[in-house]
């Protein structure tokens, strides 16, 4: 099954979801696809894992990236400039905007409103169960709420992004997988996809997913191995 998104995509999530790494791997991959794909990086608040680091990359590709003023670069305000909007009055085949973490990290998207609002959006939350407050059902809605409350904005797809990062093994997908089958049944929100890392795709019996799966090579580096 092939990875059908386009439009307006916001990627959210929880600190450590993941939700970076996917929104990079899902521009790569649409853009390989043929679509013209613009992304924007609107976490101001964690100083790790933004889209930022992947600019270089993605622009070699031919991805449009906009980032954050670089007197925001690090600031917890939602500071957002006229780039941004612009992509949003005049989307691509796929804008991606790679919001912040938590309900925190969203509280962006609310100034954003207006544009928004004018457009047909899907809005992705990504789910890592092996991450604080997601390894249930309860906690993964919990941060639904608390992200659709902040944004003003609703949850419209799913994304399943089990990882232990190198330690992770083919057991682990099929758990997480599992867990978001529980999660669309019981909010009736669609899992759009979910992402496995390429060396793990052969360990796989992919006749066990019912959605598309992303395959990813990771492009985000843990700050324990920027030095």
């Amino acid at each position: 099954m092939n990875i059908d998104i386009k439009g307006i995509v916001i990627i959210c999530g929880n600190y450590g979801s993941g939700k970076t790494e996917t929104a990079v791997n899902l521009a790569l991959k649409r853009k390989m696809d043929g679509l013209d794909v613009k992304i924007a990086d609107l976490d101001l608040v964690n100083p790790y894992f933004r889209t930022r680091e992947a600019k270089g990359l993605l622009e070699d590709m031919g991805i449009e990236v906009v980032l954050p003023d670089k007197r925001y670069m690090h600031a917890d305000l939602p500071i957002l400039t006229a780039e941004v909007a612009g992509m949003i009055q005049q989307p691509s085949e796929l804008t991606i905007l790679d919001a912040g973490g938590d309900d925190v990290g969203v509280t962006v998207l609310a100034s954003l409103g207006n544009h928004l609002s004018k457009k047909k959006v899907c809005m992705l939350q990504v789910i890592n169960p092996f991450r604080p407050f997601t390894e249930d059902v309860q906690g993964c809605i919990k941060i639904k709420e608390e992200i659709e409350i902040s944004s003003k904005m609703k949850i419209t797809g799913l994304v399943g992004n089990a990882n232990l990062i190198d330690e992770t093994t083919p057991d682990h997908i099929y758990s997480g997988y599992d867990l978001l089958k529980e999660v669309s049944a019981a909010t009736g929100i669609k899992i759009e996809f979910i992402t496995v890392c390429s060396y793990l795709i052969p360990q796989l019996e992919m006749g066990r997913f019912t959605c598309p799966v992303l395959e990813i090579d990771r492009k985000m580096n843990p700050p324990w191995k920027l030095f």
